[in-house]
């Protein structure tokens, strides 16, 4: 007889505030949890020490060992999703999977095929939201069309969390008898990063438990690198190992500031969820027929930061050995990609989704056509940062630039890898071209 509720841990790596795995224990019946590492994004992977996978890792041992405490474990993969769930729908008694719901494109077809796979073998389905706050396609215009533009679309995002907070929540601290629910197993240790080809990073990650005082001051400290005035969470909101609801709900009161950069994290999705074609071309058709350079030696350079300007340069190596760039210089080094060098911004994103600890599809995807000038609510064409004043506005005593270019100064730092009125006048000559055919 099928009795067993099944929770399908995702993007939400966490016990606590979970809005999935508390409904599923509220289904009074034996819980087992489950986990995929999937072969179909792993294989994409090309190093073999990505710290992301060795941070998934960390979070998976952690909450096994949860698990153990409550006499339970964690169940774990390595394959394709529905190959583990063929297993798992034949291995377990299970009556209902329960997962939260991710929207990005691969895995909106990956839940449809899994749905449909349950469906086959008799096992009801429930989803819940909880990545985000709001459902891409909750906050809308009147007419029902979704917001291309931020600020309106703030502005309603804002009116609606707010009558939500204004209402009685159901609780998702989970009373401790409710922990009786979980199945009944020995636990196991996991599965281990060796046996599935990959090797555990050196990079430390950022913690999940940020002070106050850096959100309280994030508007006037969060543009300048050499301060520690950013959380550095993004990492944590891509893995769900903090709740959003829960950073949510302590922003408003403590920066609004803070508060419109989760806000940007869900206009992003909601771009992506109903305009899927961003993934591989430009929100504006028009800047498709932008003639880039694609100089392959000047990509590198940019890449290793080596391109003579020492703030892009400093990003770059903080990229390269953290997995972490300042939102600031992320801004500026994807506007030198595209418009100083006029190199494909599909180039660039690329680079940044190997790279960054704090990967997310979306984000990752408006912030560079943003940059580039494609994307909605973007940055228009001819706002080309100078990245000299860039420097002096933002690390004007070189305290960034000195920890990641500590040569800077001397005869072993490279000459300008492009002259910047050139480079402007050239990026302006070339959309042009492209935007009036």
């Amino acid at each position: 007889m099928k009795n067993e509720v099944a929770f399908w841990f995702r993007r939400d790596l966490r016990l606590e505030d979970n809005k999935g795995l508390y409904y599923a224990l509220q289904e009074a019946s034996p819980l087992r949890c489950f986990f995929v590492f999937d072969k179909n994004i792993l294989d994409l992977l090309e190093d073999k020490s990505d710290a992301r996978v060795t941070f998934i890792h960390q979070q998976l041992t952690a909450i096994n060992s949860q698990l153990a405490s409550y006499s339970s474990n964690l169940e774990v993969f390595f394959g394709e999703p529905e190959e583990a769930w063929k297993y798992w729908f034949e291995k377990f008694p299970i009556r209902t999977l329960v997962f939260n719901e991710d929207f990005e494109p691969y895995a909106l077809q990956r839940d449809k095929n899994i749905e449909s796979l349950a469906i086959k073998s008799g096992i009801a389905i429930k989803k819940h939201l909880d990545h985000l706050l709001f459902h891409p396609s909750e906050i809308t215009k009147d007419d029902g069309k979704p917001y291309t533009v931020f600020t309106p679309y703030s502005k309603k995002w804002k009116k609606r969390w707010a009558e939500i907070n204004s209402r009685d929540q159901p609780t998702l601290i989970y009373p401790s008898e409710i922990y009786t629910h979980y199945a009944l197993e020995e636990n196991k240790e996991i599965i281990s990063l060796e046996s599935m080809g990959f090797i555990a990073s050196s990079l430390s990650f950022p913690s999940a438990v940020v002070p106050q005082s850096i959100i309280k001051n994030y508007q006037t400290q969060r543009d300048y690198p050499g301060l520690n005035g950013t959380s550095k969470l993004g990492i944590h909101f891509r893995f769900g190992t903090i709740s959003t609801r829960d950073k949510t709900r302590k922003a408003s009161s403590l920066s609004e500031t803070f508060l419109n950069e989760l806000i940007w994290r869900e206009f992003y999705m909601q771009i992506l969820y109903h305009f899927p074609r961003v993934i591989h071309e430009s929100f504006k058709p028009k800047y498709d027929s932008i003639e880039w350079r694609n100089n392959p030696s000047e990509f590198e350079a940019w890449c290793q930061g080596q391109t003579g300007y020492p703030l892009v340069d400093a990003g770059m190596r903080e990229l390269n050995t953290t997995g972490f760039m300042h939102n600031r210089v992320r801004m500026l080094t994807a506007s030198f990609l595209t418009k100083h060098l006029l190199i494909d911004w599909r180039w660039g994103e690329a680079y940044f989704a190997q790279k960054l600890l704090d990967f997310e599809l979306a984000s990752n995807n408006g912030g560079w056509q943003w940059a580039a000038g494609s994307g909605t609510d973007a940055a228009p064409y001819f706002r080309i940062f100078n990245p000299d004043i860039q420097l002096k506005k933002f690390d004007k005593d070189l305290h960034y630039v000195k920890k990641y270019v500590p040569e800077y100064g001397s005869k072993d730092y490279p000459s300008p890898i492009v002259d910047h009125t050139f480079a402007r006048e050239r990026c302006l000559l070339t959309y042009q071209k492209a935007l009036k055919e």
